[in-house]
């Protein structure tokens, strides 16, 4: 795609199922809804920080390697997100993304690993729900709110790691994680919680490590004290 293109249209690539590889230039601005819609022997796609519009299910089904660098925007509904059930493997998002939208991988079953910067500040609600393949996250340290439902039913993750710069994470954030087993939570001050469906209780063997000065803290923290039970001092 040349660098004359600004606008990828609707369905433009949908159902080419035989494109292995799409290099998408930065004067691309617009990605229309369907644009690469059923696209499923990709191996790898690289969305430019200059892109500020991807339309619904525009990489729907899509398979290998994400690589996100421009921010992604909230939806009101799963159909409507730009990744919404895409296929993909491995998400890299950028250094310079400060947001991701709610329903940004909703229900990505194929996804196994994802990285997620300083630069994001917030992960909106259910982002990453239904991700049931997704073993490990690591929340960057910049991050200050995590959505509702952000990680629910991501059943096979084990371990996740919340930055320290977390204020407040959202109910059911990681409800339905049934394999969760390691919770670190580097926050001195105890985030708020929207209620005590966060973290599943279920599991015996779930440990929740917060910083070992900041132990009282947690355990006094209102809802956090439900989880006494799970939690214990760690040295970040």
């Amino acid at each position: 795609i040349p660098d004359s293109v600004t606008l990828i249209g609707g369905s433009a690539f949908c159902e080419c199922s035989s494109l292995t590889t799409i290099t998408i230039p930065d004067s691309v601005t617009e990605i229309g809804r369907c644009a690469f819609y059923g696209c499923t022997s990709l191996t790898s796609v690289t969305i430019p920080g200059s892109v500020t519009s991807i339309g619904g299910s525009a990489f729907y089904n899509c398979t290998g390697r994400l690589i996100v660098n421009c921010n992604i925007p909230s939806v009101t509904y799963a159909h409507e997100s730009a990744f919404y059930r895409s296929q993909f493997t491995e998400v890299v998002i950028g250094d310079n993304v400060t947001s991701i939208g709610s329903y940004a991988f909703y229900e990505c079953t194929s996804l196994t690993s994802v990285t997620i910067p300083d630069s994001v500040t917030s992960i909106g609600n259910d982002a990453f729900s239904g991700c049931d393949s997704l073993k490990r996250v690591t929340i960057g340290n910049s991050v200050t709110s995590i959505g509702n439902g952000a990680f629910s039913g991501c059943d096979s993750m084990t371990k996740v790691t919340i930055g320290n710069s977390v204020t407040s994470i959202g109910g059911s954030a990681f409800s339905g994680c049934t394999s969760l087993t390691s919770v670190y939570c580097k926050p001195t001050t105890p985030p708020s919680l929207y209620d005590s469906t966060v973290f599943p209780t279920n599991n015996a063997s779930l440990k929740i490590y917060v910083p070992t000065n900041s132990l009282e803290a947690y355990y006094a923290a209102n809802i956090w004290k439900n989880y006494a039970y799970f939690i214990t001092g760690y040295a970040f």
